[in-house]
């Protein structure tokens, strides 16, 4: 049976199960042995492919765009498109979308649970008890206030301004970092990531991924932070330089990481996981029901737009455009 859709990586059940409901799709194969076989088969009929960018799954590169003359849209179930060779699709007028705005809240809210985690020591707390350290070591130590605290958010686009809305209720004042201020933000701007960082007791990591943001954070930035800082990632792990993030970590240059994201996911380093100031999550910040099921249909809306008008819902800028 033909289709014009493809997946690429695994997608949410929902998705999955739309697709090929309504559009018979195909589903690239994992084994890279397999691909050229289906390609020589399929790569006529593909129009759209989709994708979640999942970590350690094919990304749409160059060579993938090439292979499939046909391809004229790229269908993120994400915000982020990072894993999609942008310049390549532009270069062959190849419209992209992503699923903005429908999971600002539960990232935001995840930063705010890991910067409250962080500060109180509650994920450390629960082991410490598990561990019947109660009874024979006694209190657990003294833990950070969060009300209050000067926080840094590197990147104020939808998310970084959901985050700083909700500080506000903790009466926490915000500094932010972009490329520009953001014209009409009440929140104190200020000119580098560094600048930002040594300003702030928290710094909180929430611009996007790619080429230009690749290690925003990095030895110097974690030295401006410095020994009562806190560093909190929902972005994407390649914004942090992960060694210098392990060495401050390990040697005091900074309190105490929350993450969400890391540079080669699912393998988080085993020196990161044994450091007991670092909070670590399995990329879940937007892992709610609700979420997935507003970005299942978002991307199904884009797909389905596309093949029937040749327009996304909500496509994305692109190199050059």
């Amino acid at each position: 049976m033909t289709s014009p859709v493809l997946q690429v990586g695994p997608l949410p059940p929902m998705l999955e199960r739309a697709l090929q409901n309504d559009h018979a799709a195909h589903r690239l194969p994992d084994d890279p042995g397999a691909v050229e076989t289906f390609l020589a088969e399929h790569a006529e009929e593909v129009r759209v492919l989709v994708t979640a960018g999942v970590a350690g799954v094919r990304g749409i590169d160059a060579d993938l765009i090439a292979a499939l003359p046909r391809l004229a849209a790229i269908a993120h179930c994400a915000v982020g498109y990072d894993n999609t060779d942008l310049h390549a699709a532009a270069a062959r007028g190849i419209a992209v979308s992503n699923t903005p705005d429908v999971l600002t809240d539960c990232v935001a809210d995840a930063a705010v649970g890991l910067m409250i985690d962080l500060l109180r020591g509650f994920s450390a707390a629960d082991r410490y008890v598990r561990a019947g350290r109660w009874a024979t070591a006694g209190p657990f130590p003294l833990t950070q206030r969060v009300s209050g605290a000067r926080v840094g958010i590197l990147g104020l686009g939808r998310i970084g301004t959901a985050i700083a809305d909700r500080l506000r209720a903790f009466d926490c004042t915000i500094s932010y970092h972009n490329r520009h201020p953001v014209p009409g933000s009440a929140h104190r701007y200020l000119p580098s990531p560094i600048a930002l960082a040594r300003a702030v007791d928290v710094l909180i990591v929430a611009a996007p991924g790619g080429a230009a943001t690749h290690h925003l954070v990095d030895a110097a930035v974690l030295a401006a932070l410095g020994p009562h800082g806190y560093l909190v990632n929902i972005a994407r792990g390649s914004l942090i330089d992960e060694g210098a993030l392990i060495r401050a970590l390990r040697d005091g240059g900074i309190a105490g990481a929350g993450l969400d994201v890391f540079a080669d996911e699912p393998n988080v380093p085993a020196e990161l996981r044994s450091l007991d100031n670092a909070v670590l999550l399995p990329h879940l910040a937007s892992a709610t029901e609700q979420t997935r099921a507003a970005m299942s249909e978002l991307t199904l809306r884009n797909v389905t737009s596309f093949l029937a008008t040749g327009t996304l819902i909500t496509p994305v800028p692109l190199p050059g455009g």
